[in-house]
């Protein structure tokens, strides 16, 4: 797939002319309604195409990510090794939610969205002089840079802090802590590969940072595959850093194409450039961190109450989590192409275009989270015995695994809806603190629950609070968004959501019930894949469920034939 689209979606050219300007709606931001039979939303034929290309490159991401798992489940089980290790991943599970997902994309897309914007309106895509697009580069990434690899010689230096700071139960720390000083390079990197992923989507290349995590497990499972005998865990570790410095690789030959280094300049341009660069704003940045380290605070909150549990219970919740929450990344893959859409829309303040792509962002999302709930539910313990069950990792992790699956699964909608509405939020550029209410209020039903359920329940009751926090933090935004950003039919949303939990529902129950049928694990999936889907769009049609009317009518109009 091209960088950029074609005909009236491609936006303004890297490196090149801007397309000349046009009336009406701007170019990339919904021409105008484009719906299927029914009124449900669809993608336009460029989005679509980018979706497209990002889930396969997200699915094979997500493939090795499993393999990934299965390497270390196979080589060290559920243990305190692999404990020690999970201690230490928290390290990259942070600085990739604040660094790659969720924080830099939020503060730059609409950076360079706007910089972008206003590169076209000056007509100065390849004319020599200013430009606001290497302009904002030379402001931001040498400080970024600086600034990111400080911060990780902090965290190298304080690893004992840390790891008894996250996990203070720990018999001996001393494995965690050498983990955690190998992976404290992913501030550095991770800072760089999501500065590039987020240029790059403003311009509209969603192929690179797609591939970044198909990188970086290659990287830890063949540091793994190659060193676990001679290093043991820290093998996984050291993957850890190899990995993330091939996800900067990935990307780095597109970013150069795009961006390529300024001409010098006078001192006095670049001083005011560097005032006015949005990511150095105070103003601007707290919210968005402040969010992202709340949202990615519920995992610490999990990983403090279960080491107080026996060994192994963080290594349950991980596999269980990482497993359940596919469907979700998943889902979110539509978001992250038509996050850029939002943002050229509120920067040309076609409020109305946004909240249509909003408004198809959260049906088409929501559609493909809840099919997976559903297959989560019936089939877990299935699914964790196709993927896990072998050497280290025997039959009763597959049980405890598979039930904290199961809980967890009541959360996948939250954590797609999180995703989801916090993105329009700070599409604008604006400081918002509303996200970080949100996140934060969800972060204490979390703690509160978890501590009054996790001596109950074990990690059922961990896996139960964070189910219910994120559950609260996505009703919040969904709530919020229509009157601060975006004006969304917010009742219309959770009236669509409703339908579609029903037939997740129906969808979850018959296949819980036909599971046992068949002994054989692989087979009994296989058999799921089917019935599950099935069930799901029988009740979505009982149930009027427009997003299900159109996904029929898609498939109609693609193969009108039958073939």
């Amino acid at each position: 797939m091209s960088d950029t689209g074609t005909g009236t979606e491609a936006g303004p050219r890297p490196g090149g002319a801007a397309p000349p300007s046009r009336p009406g709606p701007r170019p990339g931001v919904d021409a105008g309604p484009e719906t299927g039979d029914g009124g449900a939303p669809l993608l336009g034929s460029f989005l679509a195409r980018a979706a497209a290309a990002t889930a396969v490159l997200t699915v094979l991401g997500a493939i090795l990510g499993l393999v990934r798992d299965q390497t270390i489940a196979r080589y060290f089980g559920a243990s305190g090794a692999s404990d020690a290790f999970l201690i230490a991943w928290t390290v990259p599970e942070m600085a990739a939610t604040l660094l790659i997902e969720d924080g830099m994309a939020l503060l730059l897309v609409p950076a360079f969205s706007l910089a972008l914007t206003r590169r076209a309106a000056a007509g100065q895509g390849a004319a020599p002089g200013p430009d606001p697009v290497r302009d904002l580069v030379a402001a931001t990434l040498p400080r970024l840079t600086a600034l990111l690899a400080g911060c990780a010689a902090l965290l190298v230096a304080g690893a004992p802090w840390v790891v008894g700071v996250l996990a203070p139960g720990l018999a001996d720390p001393r494995l965690a802590v050498d983990c955690t000083r190998l992976t404290a390079v992913t501030v550095l990197t991770f800072g760089i590969t999501g500065y590039f992923s987020a240029v790059l989507r403003a311009h509209r290349s969603f192929l690179p940072p797609a591939g970044v995590y198909v990188a970086y497990n290659v990287g830890i499972i063949g540091m793994t595959l190659a060193l676990h005998a001679a290093w043991g865990v820290r093998a996984a570790a050291a993957g850890v850093a190899v990995g993330s410095a091939l996800m900067v690789v990935t990307q780095l030959p597109t970013f150069w194409r795009l961006v390529p280094p300024a001409r010098p300049r006078p001192r006095g341009p670049k001083r005011r450039a560097a005032r006015t660069a949005p990511l150095l704003g105070v103003a601007l940045l707290a919210p968005v961190v402040l969010f992202v380290v709340s949202r990615q605070s519920q995992v610490l909150v999990e990983r403090f109450l279960a080491s107080t549990l026996p060994a192994g219970a963080i290594s349950h919740l991980n596999y269980a989590q990482k497993v359940a929450q596919l469907p979700m990344v998943l889902s979110l893959m539509v978001c992250t192409v038509t996050f850029p859409v939002v943002a050229r829309a509120m920067a040309a303040g076609d409020r109305e275009g946004a909240r249509r792509r909003v408004e198809r962002d959260l049906a088409l999302a929501g559609t493909v989270v809840l099919l997976g709930t559903a297959v989560v539910l019936g089939y877990a313990p299935k699914i964790i015995e196709v993927l896990f069950q072998r050497g280290a990792f025997d039959a009763d992790d597959t049980r405890a695994t598979a039930q904290v699956m199961r809980v967890y699964a009541a959360g996948l909608l939250g954590h797609c809806l999180v995703g989801a509405l916090s993105r329009p939020f700070f599409s604008s550029g604006r400081p918002t603190w509303f996200p970080a209410f949100a996140m934060g209020t969800g972060l204490v039903v979390t703690l509160g629950m978890g501590y009054a359920l996790t001596h109950r329940l074990g990690v059922d009751g961990i896996a139960t609070a964070n189910a219910l926090g994120i559950s609260t933090a996505a009703l919040l935004l969904l709530m919020g968004l229509g009157t601060r950003v975006v004006p969304i039919r917010a009742r219309a949303v959770a009236v669509s959501l409703g339908r579609l939990t029903g037939a997740a529902l129906a969808a979850g129950a018959a296949g819980w019930a036909a599971a046992p049928v068949l002994d054989d694990p692989v087979l009994s999936l296989a058999a799921g894949c089917l019935l599950v889907p099935a069930v799901f769009v029988l009740t979505g049609l009982a149930l009027r469920s427009p997003e299900v009317t159109s996904l029929l009518a898609l498939i109609r109009r693609r193969f009108p034939d039958g073939r």
